[in-house]
This record gives structure tokens, C-alpha cells and sequence, in this order.
């Protein structure tokens, strides 16, 4: 076969048969407009003349010609028959040959795409592997996790998104029928490894605060800059411990390393929830009551939970009580006291501290309860005034310390707040109470010893290696053996958008192609609606119910207004001051603006903006797309639309279906029949029936099976509509319109989502069924193999 790409057609199958894209109204064919050319000589077609001419200028010969006429005039009329059938078929041969020819030149009659973004594109293409050109190693390989499949074929999920690595360590079906040339390993092992649709995102946050733009905000700068002093270790480990002990000395002091000046109880933990974002013995955080969200409520409460204990703790079923093994406290307390000899705390009085912490910490502990059993008993939204929780724990100040964090917002006792875990509170206050009173450690301050190790657990991000190396150790040595250290940058980012949200929003929004983007949500969501039309129901009120809710929904871009100028923002961040050289203190800053975050939450009624969300949410009738969806590599203005509809049109339209029918397993016989039709392409092409390696699909395996088949459809369909509405396209590598679309989805390997571990093959396998019986593919998509002889059902 050529090696020029060749354009795909879609055809729709008449209603009669089960063919592909039934919810699309007419077949379209993806051409771009060719050259003028002549057809070729060898295809033209001419009517065959008589051999015999006959003669009227000669009488004789007409008197005997006629009778010869008719004596073969049913010889004639048949050899006539067959000129005709001879030259319509020719016709047809020719019509169909020069299709073939103006889809093998298409590629090169499109406009190549030449923006930087899709330069990027194009060298990520071609060192990609080609599902094309390589389908039998390509296809076979498996999402799922080892344990889902008896043969998983070794590719694991998590490795790219737009140009995963292949794993070649796991052998296909094919290759060992074909083998693995080294060429192909090494460009396999040169490709970039993007994990997920979050990393992604974080990727193109990192390239805009490493940019060197000259001419940007001041609050830009900041944010910049606050990110660059998070890279510089060598600064952090030079700082080392002594930042953290002079914030202590303001603090009040600390026993175990010098002077304590005995502050009040409740006047310290007003300055460490005010300050450093820092609860020691309860969580506190704003949000809705989800008895109001259905009325349509948008305010917002305190809300009052549990704190994180540092202690490693596990609930016990038969006593309904947390507790702590023996063994998983002695090695807590070994790393307690590596902290207090980082902290310079002499040997002498160290074991005392980390005694008493560990008491401390142990009684709070029993106290609490996980969420599930929390939630059994009807613990969670509890509402009640301040007044009313003051009278049930009086161990805490509450009112000083929530007007501490909330400041300057003005609270009054009769204002009320949800409580997750009252009965921890209750018990809460004997257990203050005696640690307070205990006189024989009054000199020790044990409850400041246990705000200040708390206090070291916030601020440790900003500290040395030495403490987060001790903290990795104590998470190995209880079993987190799979817990990986994330690369700085990423960590940098993180805490970057803790603070400066704002900032980054703000420039994400200015970086979006806000219409592009809107184009293809709006065709997407079209695509959608109709594909729902296909689906047979089980009932009858299913399908209007479903449908209601469809046509309800306003499908936008989620962007935000909040900050509409760069003055704004230089203004809002005008009293941040960022030192590039102290990590450490721009960090307290950050505790200082992540507290203002929270509580500006509590007096907004609308929606706030998360910078790092990659998935819609409904809100309302709204179904809200974040700007973080649509970055390089997954989207680009400038990219060829094939590119972004087969990637991000892709993404978008499984995110629509877990969303919007979260379970329709039960309520349509059309996904169980589409998982199974799948399913038995994937058992024929990898010969698993065969060598006894098959294994029947659960309910929920079928379902994620059927949302991702039906989502490469939708974007499909999405794309072909915005062909017919603006026919022209760019091209990349010399891809026609819908090899690039179909070459762009087989890049999107296996999308990390809370729906992952459902999915038993590859999704670039989809492309294979869509293929069975159709013009879309080329015919070396087939395998060399005595299955591809059977006949594949049209899914």
C-alpha cells in the first residue's frame, strides 16, 4: 500500500443494520479541496464501434445486409448489452480510482499547520507509534491493572498522554510473531512520559512561571518569585532550623529549646489559626450545608471537624474506637525525636516532650472516628450557634478563635456553625482540661510542646531536607511503600497556586482561546444529545427524565471575573512581599493569604474558580468546563481541529457521560450490547478465546467499556459537524482530516479518571471496532492473522 495517508470515509449504515454512528443524519465524506487534475488516459472509457461498416451509396450491399441485420440482431443486442454493462463499470472503476487518488493527495492539498504548538505536535507525532502502521503491537495492549486481566500484556496505565512511552518489556500477542526492532525501542524509550490530564496542567502552570516576560504585574512578579525561592534548596538548606525557632521565640517560646514565657492557651492557638493556617485539635474549613444545596442555597458556613492527628492511628471495628499498635507508636516516637534534635532540643529534656505529646496525641485520638461511621450516626452538619458549641466544649475560646481566623469579618455567638463530630468536642474539653491543670508539668507547657510540633508539621514544606527525609522514612517504615516523592517543580507549583490562585487564574483565563474552546463544548454537548436518541431504554420513564435534564443544561467555559485587570490583582497582593532568598518567610506569607482565601469564601455567594480542576461540574443547570482543561499538549488554538476534537473532544465527552449518567448500566439494554460487541473484537483479534485466556466482563466493565466507545463517536460526530459548518482544516505531518483525528485519540492512552480501573483494554483499540466494517481505515490496520479472516460485527 502507499504510504500516503489515505482520507478515511464515515458511512452511515441504513437503518435496517446495526451500523455505525445510527444518531448521525447523513454520511459525509472528510475531503479538502484538490488540485485541478485530468483523469488518467488509462482510466478513460470509450463505446466499442462495429467492425463492419455498411456501405449506403452501394444498393447491393444494403439488400444484403439487411437480412444479415436481423439474422444477428439478438448477437448484436447482447454484444451491445455488454459494451455498456463494460463501460459502466469502467465508470464506476474510474470514480472510485479517482477517489482514491484525491484522498491519497489530500494530505498534501491541505494547509499544513506551522504554529510553534503544532512544530511540537508534529515531532511528537512522528516518534509516536503509529496505530496505523503498527496496529498488531499497537492495539493489544491493556489498561487495566495486572489484576483485572489474566493477560494484562504488560502496558501499565499512567504512561502519556499525547505520546505514551510503549512498555516493551511486556511482550503482545504479536510480538513475538513479528519481533520488536531496536529502532523502535529506543524511540519508544525517547518519548515523553505525561501521566495524567492534572499533571498536564501543572506542566504549562510551570512553563508560565518560568517565563521570563518582561512588562508583567507586580502581583505576577510575586507569584514568580515566590515559586522561584521554592526551587532554590541550596537556600533552604542553608536556612536550616533557625527561621523556624525565631518564629517559635515569637510565639512565646518553647520549653524543650529555651526560654517559654507560659502564654495563654487560647491566645496561641488564636495566632496559629489566624497566622499559620495551623489547627491542632480541630479542623476548620468553609463550605455549604447540604440540606440547603438542593433549595438552591449558595450560603456558606464554618464549619468545625476533627483535627488530622500527626499520630499514625487505625479504627477498631469491634470496639468502635481508634487506637494505636504498639509497634507503629514506637517508631512515631523515634521520629518525634529525631524533630526535637533538629530542633535542638537537648537529650535531656527531649524524651520528656515527645512523652507528652504522644499522651496527648494518644487520648485526642480515641476521640475520633472516620468519616463512614461518622455519617452512620448522623454526626456530620450538625447545626448549632457558637454559643451553643462554647456550652458543649468550654475547654476552647470559641468565639476569639474564630473571630482570630475570620478577622475582620464580625462574628457573634448567635452566628451558626456546622459541627462534623460533636461528640469528639464533648470530649475534647476534659482532656485540655487536665493537661492544663497538670502542675507537676506546668513548667513544661505539654500543650504548647503539642501546638509547636503541630505548628513544625505546617511549616515543614519550607524547611530543610532533614525533617522531610525524617517524615518519608516514618511513611515507609508503616507500610506506604508505594508513596513516590513528587519532582520539586511540581511541589513548587502547588504551593505556588495555594497562595497565589488569583494570579494564576488571571492568567490562565488571559492564555485560553476562550471561543475555540466554546465551539467545541457546544458541538460536543450537540454530539451528545443526539447520541442519547440511540440508546434503547428499559423503561419508558427513564429516557424522558434523562432527557429533561440533558436539555435543562447550559454548557459553558468556566472562567472567572472576580479579577478583571492586572491593577486589581497588584492591588489585592500590594502587602505581599516576597523575598527570592527566604523561602521560608515568603512561605508564612502564603499561610497568611491561604487563611484570607478561606475567609473570603465565607462571605461570596458565587462559585469560586479552582485553577487546578481538569473535570466539568454541574452547578446548578450550569455544566461548568474549567479553563484548565484546555492546555498544550491536550489543546491548542493553532492545532489542526482533527487534533483537538480527537483529543480534548474525546476527554470532554467521556467526562459528559460519567457526569451526566453515572449508572445508566440498568437503565439501557444498548451498553451492555456495546460492551459485549467490543469486548468479543478484542477476545477475536488477540486470539484470547482461543488460548483459553478470555474472561467475561463485569456490569461496571461493560458500562466504562460503552462510555469510552461511545465517547470516541460523539467526538467523531462532533468533528464532522464542524467540518460541514467550516469545511476547512490545517494538516499535521501530511495527516488527512480524519487519520490525524483518529491518530490524535490513539495518544490519549488510558485517561487517569476515578473510572480508570474499569477499563480492560486500550482505548486506541476502539478504533479497530469502529473499523470492522467500514472505508475508515486503511487495510494494513488488519493483522496477519487467521482471526482477522472472521467476519467482526459492526458495534
Amino acid at each position: 500500500m502507499s504510504e500516503t495517508p489515505i482520507e478515511l470515509e464515515l458511512s452511515i449504515q441504513p437503518s435496517s443494520q446495526p451500523g455505525l454512528e445510527r444518531g448521525l443524519q447523513s454520511p459525509l465524506v472528510f475531503q479538502l479541496p484538490l488540485p485541478t487534475q485530468d483523469p488518467p488516459e488509462t482510466h478513460q472509457q470509450t463505446q466499442p464501434q462495429p467492425e463492419v461498416q455498411l456501405s449506403e451509396s452501394n444498393p447491393e450491399h444494403r439488400h444484403q445486409a439487411k437480412p444479415l441485420w436481423i439474422k444477428h440482431r439478438r448477437l448484436l443486442l447482447l454484444f451491445g448489452g455488454f459494451s455498456l454493462c463494460a463501460a459502466f463499470l469502467g465508470l464506476i472503476y474510474y470514480k472510485h480510482q479517482n477517489l482514491q487518488s484525491r484522498s491519497n493527495n489530500q494530505a498534501g492539498a491541505a494547509t499544513p499547520c506551522l504554529s510553534p504548538a503544532c512544530q511540537r505536535a508534529s515531532a511528537h507525532l512522528s516518534t509516536s507509534a503509529d496505530p496505523f502502521k503498527e496496529p498488531c503491537d499497537y492495539f493489544l495492549f491493556t489498561c487495566g491493572s495486572d489484576g483485572l486481566s489474566p493477560d494484562s500484556g504488560g502496558r501499565q496505565r499512567g504512561q502519556g498522554i499525547l505520546g505514551h512511552q510503549q512498555n516493551y518489556n511486556g511482550k503482545s500477542v504479536w510480538s513475538e510473531r513479528r519481533g520488536h526492532s531496536k529502532e523502535r525501542e529506543d524511540r519508544g524509550v525517547r518519548q515523553e512520559k505525561i501521566l495524567d490530564r492534572k499533571t498536564v496542567l501543572l506542566q504549562y502552570l510551570r512553563e508560565i512561571l518560568e517565563s521570563n516576560n518582561r512588562g508583567t504585574s507586580s502581583a505576577v512578579q510575586k507569584a514568580k518569585g515566590f515559586y522561584n525561592s521554592c526551587l532554590d534548596t541550596r537556600a533552604i538548606e542553608t536556612a536550616g532550623v533557625e527561621p523556624f525557632l525565631t518564629l517559635i521565640q515569637k510565639l512565646g517560646g518553647w520549653a524543650a529549646s529555651g526560654q517559654w514565657n507560659k502564654t495563654d492557651f487560647n491566645s496561641t492557638l488564636s495566632l496559629l489559626m489566624r497566622d499559620y493556617a495551623t489547627f491542632p485539635f480541630f479542623n476548620l474549613y468553609v463550605g455549604k450545608d447540604p440540606n440547603e444545596i438542593a433549595r438552591g442555597s449558595t450560603k456558606r458556613y464554618i464549619q468545625i471537624d476533627q483535627p488530622d492527628l500527626l499520630i499514625p492511628i487505625e479504627w477498631n471495628t469491634k470496639t468502635q474506637k481508634s487506637q494505636a499498635k504498639a509497634q507503629t507508636l514506637r517508631r512515631f516516637l523515634a521520629t518525634c525525636e529525631t524533630y526535637l534534635a533538629l530542633l535542638g532540643a537537648p537529650p535531656s529534656s527531649s524524651m520528656l516532650h515527645v512523652g507528652m505529646f504522644m499522651s496527648l496525641s494518644s487520648e485526642l485520638a480515641v476521640a475520633t472516628s472516620p468519616l463512614q461511621y461518622r455519617l452512620s450516626k448522623g454526626q456530620l452538619y450538625q447545626r448549632m450557634t457558637i454559643k451553643e458549641l462554647q456550652i458543649q466544649a468550654p475547654a476552647i475560646d470559641w468565639l476569639g478563635c474564630l473571630q482570630a481566623a475570620f478577622h475582620p469579618l464580625t462574628l457573634m455567638e448567635d452566628d451558626p456553625v456546622l459541627v462534623h463530630n460533636l461528640p469528639y468536642m464533648v470530649q475534647m474539653t476534659p482532656i485540655i482540661g487536665k493537661w492544663l491543670n497538670k502542675h507537676e508539668l506546668s513548667s513544661s507547657g505539654p500543650l504548647q510542646t503539642y501546638m509547636v510540633l503541630n505548628l513544625l508539621h505546617t511549616l515543614m514544606p519550607a524547611l530543610d531536607s532533614r525533617f522531610s527525609e525524617a517524615a518519608k522514612n516514618l511513611s515507609v517504615t508503616l507500610g506506604n511503600t508505594e508513596e513516590q516523592v513528587a519532582p520539586r517543580w511540581r511541589h513548587c507549583v502547588l504551593e505556588t497556586e495555594r497562595g497565589f490562585d488569583s494570579v494564576l487564574t488571571h492568567l490562565l483565563r488571559e492564555r485560553t482561546a476562550r471561543r475555540e474552546a466554546e465551539e467545541v463544548i457546544q458541538n460536543i454537548f450537540s454530539s451528545f444529545k443526539s447520541k442519547l436518541h440511540e440508546l434503547k431504554w428499559t423503561d419508558k420513564t427513564s429516557p424522558q427524565s434523562v432527557m429533561k435534564k440533558v436539555h435543562s443544561l447550559n454548557p459553558r467555559l468556566w472562567t472567572s471575573n472576580e479579577i478583571s485587570s492586572e491593577a486589581e490583582l497588584d492591588l489585592l497582593f500590594s502587602k505581599v512581599s516576597v523575598n527570592t532568598h527566604s523561602f521560608f518567610s515568603n512561605y508564612v506569607q502564603l499561610l497568611s493569604l491561604w487563611q484570607k482565601r478561606r475567609r473570603k469564601l465565607l462571605t461570596e455567594q458565587t462559585e469560586r474558580v479552582d485553577v487546578l480542576s481538569v473535570t466539568p461540574l454541574l452547578l446548578g443547570n450550569e455544566l461548568l468546563f474549567p479553563v484548565g482543561m484546555f492546555v498544550p499538549p491536550l489543546f491548542h488554538p493553532t492545532y489542526p481541529r482533527a487534533m483537538n476534537y480527537g483529543v480534548m473532544g474525546f476527554l470532554l465527552a467521556k467526562d459528559i457521560l460519567h457526569l451526566l449518567l453515572p449508572d445508566i448500566y440498568s437503565q439501557s439494554e444498548t451498553v451492555r450490547a456495546v460492551g459485549e460487541c467490543v469486548w468479543a473484537h478484542y477476545l477475536t483479534v488477540t486470539e484470547r478465546t482461543s488460548r483459553g485466556g478470555a474472561f467475561s466482563l463485569s456490569a461496571a466493565q461493560q458500562q466504562e467499556v460503552w462510555v469510552q466507545y461511545s465517547a470516541l463517536q460523539i467526538a467523531l460526530q462532533a468533528y464532522r459537524q464542524s467540518l460541514k459548518n467550516h469545511p476547512e482544516d490545517t494538516s499535521i505531518s501530511g495527516l488527512s482530516h480524519t487519520r490525524l483525528f483518529l491518530s490524535s485519540f490513539s495518544q490519549v492512552n488510558c485517561d487517569f479518571d476515578p473510572y480508570h480501573g474499569f477499563m480492560p483494554l486500550e482505548p486506541s483499540f476502539l478504533i479497530t471496532v469502529i473499523c470492522a466494517k467500514s472505508h475508515l481505515c486503511p487495510s494494513r490496520l488488519q493483522c496477519p492473522s487467521k482471526t482477522q479472516q472472521h467476519t467482526l460485527q459492526t458495534c
